[in-house]
């Protein structure tokens, strides 16, 4: 019997850890330049509009005219104070509000309720369905306008809070991003909670709602600048005085040879809440915005 001896084969090479540069990644220092170069035109552009209607608010009506004056002196507060004591910016003040906030609790919680549902749930003819009403977005505000008023009219809604809040109420844009961002939720949250007994809408409450934090904020935010804002319905609609909404008003001030200044103080007061939505909601915002667009 003769015994051979045989050699390893030699063992491949460790492979060498991949490492990646970020340098490539990295924007150039002529990009950053030209960055800093751009925001440091757009913003005092984009701030200047804000500046002179403060300035001006804070002037005597004898004093605003063009070419106007934009130095911070002399003030005179004559002009909130009229703005501020007037019953009927206190009303239109109180529709906003109300066309706002409850505008907002609604459709958060329609378009997280419908996410849910497209994001989570099996039943048939979802994807044509949800397609479908994301459709709508296609479609441009002003054609169905008319027919909606023509509808709220028949219906009673005119001068009315439900007439002016109801419609507004389905947005495809919130479903959308509620879809995006709960499709992104691991399935096997929804799956324990269900093995402890918890029936859908404790699923829904105590595991969707209090994930979808950052987004229901971003929306939050969006919804009330938008109707805050919104001026065309709320004229159709709101056609007595007291039914009128902030930009509504202010514009209506404009056709009643109101003082320039006052309008422009109206214009103040009507900011401040928009501009404290967005300090609230900040914390989410960012984050809202860059999950729901990597989800799902």
């Amino acid at each position: 019997m003769s015994l051979t001896a045989t050699r390893p084969a030699p063992s491949a090479p460790a492979a060498r850890p991949v490492t990646r540069s970020y340098r490539a990644l990295e924007p150039s220092r002529t990009g950053k330049v030209v960055r800093v170069v751009l925001l440091a035109i757009a913003t005092p552009v984009t701030l200047f509009p804000f500046y002179a209607m403060v300035v001006l608010s804070l002037k005597p009506a004898t004093a605003v005219r063009f070419p106007a004056s934009l130095l911070p002196w002399p003030l005179h507060t004559g002009a909130y104070a009229q703005v501020l004591g007037g019953r009927d910016m206190l009303r239109w003040t109180l529709n906003t509000l109300v066309y706002s906030v409850v505008s907002v609790v609604a459709v958060l919680l329609l378009a997280s309720l419908a996410g849910y549902a497209f994001a989570k749930k099996r039943f048939p003819g979802r994807e044509t369905m949800f397609w479908s009403f994301l459709s709508m977005v296609m479609v441009p505000y002003h054609v169905t306008l008319i027919p909606t008023f023509v509808l709220i009219s028949k219906l009673g809604g005119v001068d009315t809070y439900w007439g002016l809040i109801l419609p507004t109420l389905a947005n495809a844009q919130a479903v959308f991003l509620m879809r995006q961002f709960i499709g992104g939720l691991p399935d096997e949250l929804f799956e324990a909670a269900r093995l402890d007994g918890c029936s859908e809408w404790r699923v829904f409450t105590r595991i969707v709602l209090p994930l979808c934090k950052p987004i229901l904020a971003t929306l939050g935010v969006f919804v009330f600048l938008w109707h805050w804002n919104d001026f065309l319905w709320p004229l159709i609609v709101g056609q007595d005085t007291h039914m009128r909404t902030l930009t509504v008003g202010i514009a209506a001030l404009q056709q009643e040879n109101v003082p320039l200044n006052v309008v422009l103080a109206g214009a103040t007061v009507a900011f401040v809440p928009i501009f404290a939505a967005y300090l609230v909601g900040q914390r989410y915002f960012t984050e809202g915005v860059t999950m729901s667009g990597i989800k799902g």
